[in-house]
């Protein structure tokens, strides 16, 4: 039997990757950030756990992946879902309630997510974060900003902002209150995106979270037949 191409290699740590960033969300949510550990994570994706080291340098840096990739997906399915609108105004409200509709559904992740990012290394620099960005810089180019450097970390501010706010323990705020609070900010009329007596999700995952994963059988070599 042959080696494996190094195309081959690469999907593989590719899958192990993506396995790693669903066992993380999936328990984190199940059990809460402090009673999972990365041994549990290692073994719910069905991977050594030295490949969790390998590819992260703790658990917080890979709930923060995780969770960055749950949200970029989140809004990258809520911005192509039909019927699709190249409208900038439309294509904002539905960024909005994309991040508000994840903060309602998924508290528990939201708010390890949100204490992550106030430790000392911040935001972890990786693929979906990067990807997260691109998507909220593109959705303040299509409403029109002609300073989408200085416009996209104001939105960025805002929702975070609004997260945290829906999620402090003992005063949390509202979800509809925050929505109309961004929509005046952004002057979008109500209908826009997703109101919360429409009865839809908005792009949120829901309970089933293994949609915003790439994970599936090993690819096969040819070098090895």
């Amino acid at each position: 039997m042959s080696p494996r191409s190094a195309s081959v290699n690469e999907e593989l740590r590719r899958r192990s990757r993506e396995r790693l960033l669903q066992a993380a969300v999936e328990l984190v949510s199940e059990r809460g950030y402090d009673a999972t550990t990365l041994g549990d994570i290692a073994d719910r994706a069905g991977s050594a756990r030295g490949l969790v080291s390998y590819y992260f340098p703790g658990k917080r840096q890979l709930l923060q992946s995780a969770v960055h990739r749950l949200m970029h997906r989140t809004l990258e399915e809520a911005l192509e879902r039909e019927p699709r609108s190249e409208d900038g105004r439309e294509r904002m409200a539905r960024a909005i309630d994309a991040i508000l509709g994840l903060t309602r559904d998924q508290p528990v992740l939201m708010r390890q997510h949100m204490a992550g990012l106030l430790q000392a290394e911040g935001f972890v620099q990786c693929p979906e974060q990067r990807r997260l960005s691109e998507l909220l810089g593109e959705t303040v180019a299509a409403y029109g900003s002609t300073q989408v450097t200085a416009d996209y970390p104001m939105l960025r501010a805002l929702l975070m902002g609004a997260v945290y706010a829906a999620l402090v323990p003992g005063v949390p705020m509202q979800v509809p209150v925050l929505r109309t609070e961004l929509f005046k900010r952004y002057r979008l009329e109500w209908e826009l995106g997703v109101p919360p007596d429409a009865g839809a999700s908005g792009g949120t995952p829901g309970t089933d979270l293994s949609r915003f994963f790439e994970t599936g059988p090993e690819p096969e070599d040819d070098q090895s037949k």
